[in-house]
C-alpha cells in the first residue's frame, strides 16, 4: 500500500524539537542547504531549495546565504521548488518538484528571503531524524525533526531535544526567513524558563532515547 492509496500524498507528517547542542557523533553526514522563500504568509510558503551533499560549511552568525551559495554552487547536487500549507497537529500540505541544480542556484541568488543551514541525518531508535544547524541571522538555532509517511505517534525523543516546537510557527523555516531567531532569542529563552519544556502528549506516549 502506498501513501497515495491512504490519502497521504502531498502531505508531510513531522514533529520538531529545539536542540541546545548537536552531539559530535551525529556530525558525519552533513549537507549544506541554502533556500529562498518567495512567499511566506500565514503558514503558506513557496520555497526554492539548493542542497550540496557532503559539504560541511561551518556556518556562523556572520555567514551570508548568497556568499555561501556562490562559494559552493559547483557542489549543489539537488534543487527543488516546494509549496507548503499551514501545519496543524504535525500535519502539513507539501508538494515538491525537483529542478535542475543550476536553475535552483540562479533562483535563490536572485530573490526571496534566505535560510542558511547545515543538515545532518541520523537513524535514532526506530526513526530517521534530521538536525538543522542554522547559520547567519538564525545562528545559533538548532532544530531536530522526525518525519514519517503517516502521523508521528509513539515517538522516542532523543535526550538532546529540549522542548517541542511542532506547531510553533515562529520556528518554521519560512517564518525564520523573514523574522530571524537572533531578533527574539532572548525573549524566547525567558519564555522557556518561565513555562518549562513541553512535549506533546496527544500523539500517544512519548519515549526518551539516550544518544
Amino acid at each position: 500500500m502506498t501513501d497515495e492509496t491512504t490519502g497521504y500524498a502531498d502531505f508531510e507528517f513531522e514533529r520538531r524539537f529545539l536542540v541546545r547542542e548537536l552531539p559530535a557523533t551525529l556530525r558525519d553526514t552533513p549537507a549544506l542547504i541554502v533556500q529562498s522563500y518567495f512567499l511566506s504568509d500565514g503558514g503558506y510558503a513557496l520555497r526554492v531549495r539548493c542542497q550540496a551533499s557532503g559539504v560541511e560549511a561551518r556556518l556562523g552568525a556572520s555567514s551570508d546565504a548568497r556568499e555561501v551559495l556562490a562559494r559552493y554552487q559547483g557542489e549543489v547536487d539537488f534543487a527543488a521548488v516546494t509549496v507548503k500549507g499551514p501545519s496543524v497537529g504535525g500535519t502539513r500540505y507539501e508538494a515538491e518538484r525537483e529542478i535542475d541544480p543550476s536553475m535552483g542556484v540562479e533562483l535563490v541568488r536572485r530573490g526571496g528571503a534566505q535560510i542558511l543551514k547545515t543538515r545532518y541525518a541520523a537513524w535514532l531508535g526506530a526513526d530517521g531524524w534530521v538536525i538543522d544547524v542554522f547559520g547567519g541571522s538564525n545562528c545559533p538555532l538548532i532544530i531536530a525533526e522526525c518525519e514519517r509517511s503517516g502521523p508521528v505517534t509513539g515517538l522516542q525523543i532523543p535526550d538532546f531535544c529540549v522542548t517541542e516546537l511542532t506547531d510553533d510557527r515562529r520556528f518554521s523555516n519560512e517564518s525564520l526567513a523573514v523574522d530571524p531567531f537572533s531578533g527574539w532569542a532572548a525573549p524566547f529563552a525567558r519564555e522557556l524558563a518561565e513555562v518549562g519544556p513541553r512535549f506533546r502528549q496527544d500523539f500517544g506516549p512519548n519515549g526518551r532515547l539516550t544518544v
